[in-house]
């Protein structure tokens, strides 16, 4: 069977090498010169249009980002939240504004991989984008509600298999992250669940913590605190390794399950015919903020490890990302209904 694992180099966004750019961005900083300083670009406050709603996982990390660009820059970034249809509201937004590099997206896997690999949208990942570049990513945690009687990702699958109409996976809509999960961990496991697709991450998981769903498969990054609070239990990391924040949840192959790795990442995307020259702007100051310790403290202990690149480099990762997703798409047959 094939085995499902995240994009490799150079256009993964699992490198932890950070770019030439950044380097330059930083000495800039250190110089004490603002980096739009010799530049025309930003004329004004730069919005970055964050696909899910305030308060979530992506909106927390895009505030970090967008506080450390704007110091940078000597402009206001302003985070603008447009949730809605798993991130084709905001994507859709961006793609149609005007492209100077003053309205860029928080895209992801979400926006750029999974959903265009699952339905037709009203945007084109690949087309209507300059990619500008990765800022981190975040292995999927599989997790469970404490009331069901399992410690293991053995036990849970033998459950499901005993009663196949008891349990029901959560994800946050139709061509997300934790709906492909899912439905890859059935592949591979043969368990037996049911889908109940939700309008957005937090919803989906608030009702998994009130055992109305089992089970879902969000990312470490979103579901980290609730583990710790034991509202959740996590069962295993759809990742390469273990996570130093839960070193005793074993990976989903040390689980017994191969082929279920699933990493979620994260970038900035500008409007197609944003000038290069803008972009290579917003790449510097990016590369720049995440090159921070205290930008990349507060990223990394919430479960997500900071990442840059060059933006040649994710739109590789795009395009890889597009290929593997309609792969499985393929495979598991999935639908957008």
């Amino acid at each position: 069977m094939t085995r499902h694992t995240a994009p490799t180099q150079p256009s993964a966004p699992l490198s932890r090498r950070r770019t030439l750019a950044a380097g330059l961005a930083l000495a800039t900083l250190a110089a004490g010169t603002p980096l739009a300083a010799h530049a025309a670009f930003p004329e004004r406050s730069i919005t970055l249009v964050v696909p899910t709603a305030a308060g979530g996982g992506n909106d927390g990390m895009a505030r970090v980002v967008a506080q450390k660009m704007s110091q940078l820059l000597g402009q206001s970034v302003i985070v603008e939240n447009k949730a809605g249809a798993n991130g084709a509201i905001a994507a859709e937004f961006v793609a149609r504004a005007a492209p100077d590099g003053h309205t860029i997206l928080f895209g992801y896997i979400g926006t750029h991989g999974m959903s265009p690999a699952l339905q037709k949208l009203r945007y084109d990942p690949i087309t209507q984008f300059e990619p500008i570049g990765m800022v981190c990513y975040s292995p999927t945690l599989m997790v469970i509600n404490p009331k069901v009687p399992a410690k293991t990702v053995a036990e849970f699958v033998a459950l499901t298999k005993a009663n196949p109409t008891a349990y029901n996976y959560a994800s946050a809509g139709n061509g997300t992250a934790p709906h492909f999960s899912a439905e890859m961990f059935k592949l591979e496991s043969g368990a037996q669940m049911a889908h109940v697709p939700y309008r957005g991450s937090a919803p989906a998981m608030n009702d998994t913590m009130a055992n109305q769903t089992q089970v879902m498969f969000p990312s470490l990054f979103s579901a980290s605190s609730h583990v710790k609070n034991g509202k959740l239990r996590a069962l295993a990391l759809a990742g390469p390794k273990r996570s130093s924040l839960m070193p005793d949840v074993p990976t989903m192959e040390e689980a017994g399950i191969k082929g279920v790795e699933i990493t979620q990442w994260y970038a900035l995307f500008a409007p197609a015919k944003t000038s290069k020259a803008v972009v290579e702007q917003l790449n510097k100051t990016l590369n720049a903020a995440l090159a921070d310790k205290d930008v990349a403290r507060r990223i990394e202990e919430q479960g997500a490890v900071v990442d840059s690149s060059t933006p040649e480099a994710l739109a590789m990762t795009v395009r890889q990302e597009l290929a593997k997703w309609r792969g499985v798409v393929q495979k598991a047959q999935l639908t957008a209904d």
